[in-house]
């Protein structure tokens, strides 16, 4: 058995070596119009693969192009468009630069961070006093998936108030956040509370 990582590469994996094949084939062609007809069929045949892209600006031109990257643009025909050079349709775009922003604690993330700063500026009132509920309880979330045994009210208030300079501060004894545990499931049939056993006698 031959593996694909023996075979030679696909220069477009997306069309599968059974196209490839085709492309090869056509190649090996003699009569001109008969290697044209070929290239019609085997184009038709690459869009019939994704029949979601036909309404695509230039969907059939990207067609004629890949058959000539198949074809190491080898292949003697009348293209209908005029074909890119390779350089232009294998050029890798830049990579994206990734956003490094210094995170004080990371299970908080930048987000959670963004907000603990505008809540800072924010003046005393009923406003701030909700939202700094909600960063809270996000807050203890986060706690929640980054180790359940430093999920704390105290914790929260304490890290809140670290990252507001003791401009929010959070009464957890008296108001505890909400609580991170799991729902219960609903409680089974029980004898006697409408439960098939519960009615259910023993026949004589």
């Amino acid at each position: 058995m031959q593996y694909n990582t023996q075979r030679k590469r696909l220069p477009m994996p997306e069309y599968g070596r059974g196209i490839q094949n085709m492309v090869e084939y056509a190649l090996t062609i003699q009569d001109r119009e008969e290697r044209q007809r070929c290239a019609n069929t085997i184009v038709a045949i690459m869009g019939n693969m994704f029949p979601h892209l036909r309404d695509v600006p230039d969907f059939k031109h990207k067609l004629w192009d890949h058959l000539a990257v198949m074809s190491d643009y080898k292949l003697d025909i009348d293209y209908p468009y005029e074909v890119k050079p390779s350089s232009e349709t294998e050029v890798r775009p830049r990579p994206m630069d990734y956003p490094m922003k210094r995170i004080r604690y990371r299970h908080y993330g930048y987000l959670l961070e963004t907000l603990l700063k505008k809540m800072k500026e924010m003046p005393e009132g009923e406003e701030r006093d909700m939202l700094s509920r909600l960063v809270a309880n996000q807050m203890k979330r986060s706690l929640y998936n980054w180790n359940k045994d430093a999920m704390e009210d105290e914790k929260v208030a304490a890290d809140m108030a670290e990252y507001t300079g003791g401009v929010v501060k959070l009464d957890v004894e008296r108001r505890p956040l909400a609580s991170m545990t799991t729902r219960q499931a609903p409680p089974q049939n029980t004898p006697g509370r409408g439960g098939r056993r519960g009615n259910s006698k023993k026949r004589a």
